[in-house]
């Protein structure tokens, strides 16, 4: 690879990872409806895009830890479970490049959002009194944040579809030029 492009695809890159922490921040600060944040549309997307993948993995982190500074701290435990969903989109973008289409995007989002539900709710669970250690308390965990789940897998999938068509308007954005 030549000197100059992979300096372009590293600045393409940076700038892109501002763009898209800048996004999650912002959605996550503003009023919102609850459960519904873009981190996971915006991790899917660069795992998919960015031409240096591991650039990717800092798009959810620096998020989740800069938008985390206007809240209460969770336990550590909790929060550690937190970053490690966070990070489960960046890997689905990264394997959805073997693919072409929306199919293994649809998949990868709806597969990290629940991933993201089973775990978080796990550990609040183990790590906090706010339920019982019994079955009984895993079940009423689950079942207290499952109004979250639909809010989580649409809002995802939404601000998957913003993102993607986004890049593809502007990838076409000479065509657009002639309508």
């Amino acid at each position: 690879m030549q000197p100059n492009k992979s300096r372009a695809d590293l600045l393409t890159d940076l700038g892109l990872m501002a763009l898209l922490i800048s996004i999650d921040v912002a959605a996550r600060l503003l009023p919102h409806v609850p459960g519904v944040w873009p981190v996971a549309a915006t991790a899917l997307f660069a795992g998919r895009t960015f031409r240096i993948p591991a650039l990717a993995l800092i798009v959810p982190l620096a998020a989740t830890a800069l938008s985390g500074l206007a809240f209460a701290d969770d336990d550590w435990r909790v929060t550690l479970v937190v970053y490690a969903a966070v990070l489960v989109p960046v890997f689905a973008g990264i394997l959805a490049r073997r693919w072409q289409g929306a199919l293994p995007l649809v998949i990868g989002i709806v597969s990290s959002s629940l991933i993201f539900f089973a775990a978080t709710n796990l550990a609040v669970w183990a790590f906090t009194d706010m339920y019982p250690m019994t079955y009984q308390g895993l079940v009423q965990c689950y079942v207290a944040a499952l109004p979250f789940l639909d809010r989580t897998v649409f809002g995802d999938l939404i601000w998957t579809a913003v993102l993607f068509g986004g890049a593809r308007l502007v990838q076409r954005r000479p065509a657009l030029s002639r309508l």
